[in-house]
Order: C-alpha cells, then sequence, then structure tokens
C-alpha cells in the first residue's frame, strides 16, 4: 500500500467535502457512536434518532444526509458541528485501503480532499492506527 513506501502529508481543513455525496455515498456510524454524537449535541434520543439517523434496506445505521447528498452534521458553512465526536468512519479519513491503494487513488481522492498532500508528514504509526481502526470497525460491522 501507498502509504508503505511514500511519506503522506494531510491536514483537515474541516471543508466539508469529504462529508458530500450522495447516490451510493453514506455515514456509517453504530450505536456507541450514535449516542456519543447524541450527547455532544444534548438532544433526546427519539429526537436524534428521528431527525439524524436512518437505517439502509441492509440494516446498516448511517446518517440522514439532506437532499443535497451533504451529511446532516454539517453546519451552513460546511463545518462539522460534531467534529470532536465523529465517527470512525470520519476519523479515519482519507487513511482507508482503497485511498491508499496505489499513487493514483491518493491522487484521485486529493481531487476531492483539498487536505491531501497539504500540511506535514503523517507519522506511519498514525496511518497505520487508522487504517486498522478502519479495518476493525467494518468487521464489526458484518
Amino acid at each position: 500500500m501507498l502509504h508503505e513506501t511514500e511519506k503522506l502529508h494531510f491536514e483537515c481543513t474541516q471543508c466539508g467535502r469529504c462529508c458530500c455525496g450522495g447516490g451510493e455515498y453514506h455515514v456509517f456510524l453504530n450505536a456507541q457512536e450514535a449516542e456519543r454524537i447524541r450527547a455532544e449535541l444534548a438532544l433526546s434520543k427519539d429526537w436524534f434518532r428521528r431527525r439524524y439517523l436512518q437505517r439502509l434496506d441492509s440494516g446498516e445505521l448511517t446518517v440522514r444526509l439532506h437532499a443535497s447528498g451533504r451529511c446532516g452534521f454539517l453546519d451552513a458553512q460546511g463545518r462539522c458541528r460534531v467534529y470532536a465526536a465523529r465517527p470512525t468512519q470520519c476519523r479515519t479519513y482519507p487513511f482507508w485501503p482503497e485511498v491508499l491503494r496505489s499513487k493514483a487513488t491518493w491522487r484521485a481522492e486529493a481531487a476531492r480532499c483539498e487536505g491531501i498532500d497539504r500540511g506535514a508528514v503523517v507519522p506511519l504509526a498514525q496511518v497505520r492506527a487508522a487504517l486498522l481502526a478502519q479495518r476493525a470497525y467494518e468487521a464489526g460491522m458484518g
């Protein structure tokens, strides 16, 4: 994988572009993450569930997106309102296996994320930890 052979630069600018999509784009989370976010927002469980969560036909729990495809936790300026409590999927981005597959996949993601190739070199241990966290999370979802 790319992180084993290249030094990767990344600095999140909180631009919100990685939080917008549509179609097959989803922000997955588990019950513990949902509870952490609910507590961060200080909302009742029922209101939080109705306003921010949905279940896919597969049964997976996701963040409800706006009609535009934007994550429901983005504010009007495109900033994450739950950044400190964000889900694993968000915490580990862009250090996902499919993004780190090659220089080409890293460059393709850079077209979407202005933080890629910006800032200091991310320590290899941090990249590996993000990959492990993402893989463990995905294994627990299945």
